[in-house]
């Protein structure tokens, strides 16, 4: 089979006694691609060489799964499975960011040193939409994008509107906003995994620092996408001209170009 990745370096990064290997690929600011459960797919890394097209160094780290490997309902489900048993993720809670959070903002640090310019850009997606808002207690970090954001799981009230991060962490975002940082939000209206609840506090927090994108899920939707959607920039992208995801992914690059002062 083809390596579906051929076209990035592999190499390892450590901090704090950790270390996962990294996927990177071309030049200019960092941006750091972490996927979604189950790993680095295709789509994540079709994603990634979107990044790179637009002048920007494309950085994944494999934190989980297979890189590589195609999305399925079992590989998901396994994915999920060794994550939360796995003491890097499982002291995640409704106002605990976690210690992968630490390694990737240490990640974020290296690669501005690495990369230059005025920062880096970040998304998360899923597991991971909240890990680039803790990611922003680094200076580093200074184009966080938050893609259909589903940590803490939201299971009951409170969980729905939880953020992911401590109070301290929390201040410290909001100080960064009121300096002139903004956040980038992704969601489908109907996604249950990435509730309204969580965005409404983020814009409650954040005011005009946050920028929310709610694409139509409903039923009957111009667009056609299914009711389950979920995947905004990898697997219910629709690329196509005119279309609303298109349109968050082109959203999502130019936040990224200016941000990170990129002109190609």
């Amino acid at each position: 089979m083809p390596d579906a990745l051929s076209d990035f370096v592999r190499e390892p990064f450590s901090s704090g006694g950790t270390t996962h290997d990294i996927y990177r690929s071309g030049a200019g600011p960092a941006v750091i691609v972490i996927s979604e459960i189950p790993g680095i797919t295709p789509q994540v890394a079709g994603f990634a060489r979107k990044v790179v097209v637009r002048g920007m160094t494309a950085v994944m780290p494999h934190l989980f799964g297979t890189p590589g490997r195609d999305l399925s309902t079992g590989y998901v489900a396994k994915s999920l499975t060794r994550v939360c048993i796995s003491r890097e993720f499982n002291k995640l809670a409704t106002k605990q960011s976690g210690p992968v959070v630490d390694w990737l903002r240490a990640l974020a640090a290296a690669e501005h040193t690495r990369c230059g310019g005025p920062g880096v850009g970040a998304v998360g997606m899923c597991f991971t939409g909240g890990f680039a808002l803790g990611m922003m207690v680094d200076d580093s970090v200074v184009a966080p994008v938050l893609s259909q954001p589903s940590v803490p799981f939201p299971f009951g009230r409170k969980r729905k509107a939880a953020l992911g991060i401590s109070d301290s962490e929390l201040a410290r975002v909001k100080e960064r906003v009121a300096a002139g940082a903004c956040v980038l939000g992704l969601r489908f209206s109907g996604d249950p995994m990435a509730p309204r609840d969580r965005f409404e506090t983020l814009r409650r927090e954040l005011g005009d620092g946050f920028i929310g994108v709610e694409i139509d899920s409903s039923k009957g939707n111009p667009h056609g996408h299914p009711a389950g959607a979920h995947s905004v920039l990898t697997e219910h992208l629709i690329d196509d001209e005119g279309t609303p995801t298109r349109q968050a992914l082109d959203q999502v690059l130019n936040f990224f170009a200016e941000r990170l002062h990129v002109t190609a």
